[in-house]
C-alpha cells in the first residue's frame, strides 16, 4: 500500500508542474496588462512602465514563472492586485464554502444514486429501468446552470420555500441551531442543482455494474442456495461494484468543483468559483493563477485518495509491481 501511495505522489509531481506551466503561460498570453482599469487615466506611459517594472511584469517570462513557482511551493501565491490581500488568505476565506457546497451535493448524490442504482441493476429491462434510463439521459443533457435557474424560478420565486442567494440571511445575527438552519436553507437549492446531473450519472454506472455482477456465476450460486437478497447485495454485490463506483466518483469530484463556478454565480454563493469569476472580471492574474493551481492540487489529492480506496477494494492493485 505504501508503494502505491508513493508511486501516485511521484506521478502527481510532474503533472502539477505541467499544470502550473500551462496556467501561467495561458494567463500571460492574455492581451493587455494587469494594471488596466486600476490606474488613473492621467498616468503617463512612463509612469505605467515604471509600475509594471516594479511589479516584475516586464521581466522575462521564464524568470517570472520561476519566481512565481518557487513561492507557490511554499503556499505563497502573491497578492491580489484588486484587494491587495494575500491570495492564499482570500482562498482560505472561500474554500470552506465551496467544500460545504460540493460535499453536500455529493452526499445528496450518493444518498439517492446508490439505492436507485442497486434497484435498477436488480431489475434490468423492467419498466422502471427503462423509464429511469430515459429520464437520466434527458437530465444529463441539461446544463447545470439551466437546472439552477429552474430551481430558483420554481422554489425561490414562485413557492418562496428557499432563499435565492448567499450563504446566510443578510443582517441576521443567528447563532447555534438557528444559524445551521439558516445556512441549510441557503444550501439546498445550489446543492440540489449540482446533484441532479450526478445522480443520473452515478445511478447509471452502478446499475450497469450491479446488472453485470448478477450474471456472474458466483452470484447466481448464492441465489440458488436460497440466500436472502440482502445477504447477497451488501457483502457481495456492493463490494464488487464499489471498484468502478470509486473510479467514477474520483473522476466526477473535479468536475463537481468546476461546476460550482456557474452555480456559485447564479446563487451568489461566496466560494472559490465566485472568487475566480471576480478575478477574471478584475483581470486579477495573481489571484486567478492561485485559484486554478489550488484547485489543481485538490484535484490531484482527490485522485490519489481514489487510487488508495481502489487499492483497498481490489487487492490485485496492491500486488501490482
Amino acid at each position: 500500500m505504501i508503494r502505491v501511495i508513493l508511486r501516485r505522489i511521484l506521478i502527481s509531481i510532474p503533472v502539477l508542474i505541467g499544470i502550473s506551466l500551462v496556467v501561467f503561460f495561458l494567463i500571460k498570453l492574455q492581451p493587455g496588462d494587469p494594471l488596466v482599469g486600476m490606474i488613473s487615466p492621467e498616468t503617463t506611459p512612463e509612469q505605467k512602465q515604471e509600475m509594471l517594472r516594479q511589479a516584475g511584469y516586464l521581466d522575462p517570462v521564464g524568470i517570472q514563472y520561476l519566481r512565481w513557482a518557487s513561492r507557490a511551493i511554499f503556499g505563497d501565491f502573491g497578492y491580489s492586485l484588486h484587494s491587495g490581500a494575500p491570495v492564499l488568505t482570500l482562498i482560505n476565506e472561500r474554500v470552506l464554502n465551496t467544500l460545504l457546497l460540493a460535499g453536500t451535493s455529493l452526499f445528496i448524490t450518493l444518498l439517492i444514486a446508490l439505492p436507485l442504482g442497486i434497484y435498477l441493476g436488480l431489475r434490468r429491462g423492467s419498466y422502471a429501468d427503462i423509464s429511469v434510463s430515459l429520464l437520466s439521459f434527458i437530465i444529463v443533457s441539461i446544463p447545470v446552470f439551466f437546472i439552477a435557474i429552474l430551481l430558483v424560478k420554481v422554489f425561490a420565486m414562485n413557492l418562496h420555500w428557499f432563499p435565492v442567494s448567499g450563504v446566510s440571511t443578510l443582517g441576521s445575527n443567528n447563532s447555534g441551531i438557528d444559524r445551521l438552519i439558516d445556512v441549510a436553507k441557503h444550501l439546498v437549492l445550489p446543492a440540489v442543482a449540482l446533484a441532479v446531473g450526478n445522480i443520473a450519472i452515478f445511478s447509471r454506472y452502478l446499475r450497469s455494474s450491479i446488472s453485470e455482477l448478477t450474471r456472474q456465476n458466483f452470484i447466481r450460486a448464492l441465489f440458488a442456495k436460497g440466500m436472502k437478497r440482502s445477504g447477497v447485495i451488501f457483502p457481495h454485490l456492493l463490494k464488487n461494484a464499489a471498484k468502478p463506483l470509486i473510479t467514477v466518483v474520483g473522476m466526477e469530484i473535479p468536475a463537481l468543483l468546476s461546476s460550482t463556478l456557474l452555480t456559485e454565480i447564479i446563487f451568489n454563493w461566496p466560494g472559490i468559483g465566485r472568487l475566480s469569476f471576480d478575478a477574471i472580471q478584475a483581470r486579477d492574474y495573481p489571484l486567478l493563477m492561485g485559484v486554478v493551481l489550488f484547485l489543481a492540487v485538490i484535484t490531484l489529492a482527490i485522485n490519489i485518495i481514489a487510487d488508495i480506496l481502489y487499492a483497498l477494494a481490489d487487492p490485485r492493485v496492491r500486488l501490482t509491481p
